[in-house]
């Protein structure tokens, strides 16, 4: 939720570092690769596209949560989760608005991952 809700804000630092803790929590590379495509990927569950769809509507910019990914949301998780997937979403649009501002510069590890693992779809930028 956290890349895919950096991506809609256009943070290359947060979509780095994102990726690069998901993986060291034990998501494939595959999964993470095909992420940028989610809605369509045999890869997420129906639960999973449920709150990428809402982490994508969040975090946009302006914000594009509509009454139907609630109503999705609702399907899979309790309030308590759905507040915790919010919370996440929430906590990187300040990481996302913070780190893409100031151009931080993102750090080896974080950065050697992108690069190897998330090309297609991603470049450090001013984040170098």
């Amino acid at each position: 939720m956290a890349l895919v809700s950096s991506n809609a804000a256009g943070c290359r630092y947060c979509q780095a570092h994102t990726a690069h803790t998901a993986h060291g929590n034990g998501v494939s590379v595959a999964k993470l690769q095909s992420v940028w495509n989610f809605k369509t990927s045999e890869l997420f569950s129906p639960q999973e596209k449920a709150a990428l769809s809402f982490a994508l509507a969040a975090g946009s910019i302006p914000n594009q949560v509509s009454q139907s990914h609630h109503q999705t949301l609702k399907k899979y998780f309790n309030e308590a989760q759905i507040v915790e997937i919010m919370a996440t979403i929430a906590i990187f649009g300040f990481l996302n608005r913070w780190n893409d501002s100031m151009g931080t510069t993102l750090e080896a590890e974080p950065l050697r991952f992108a690069q190897l693992h998330l090309t297609k779809n991603w470049e450090a930028g001013k984040h170098n």
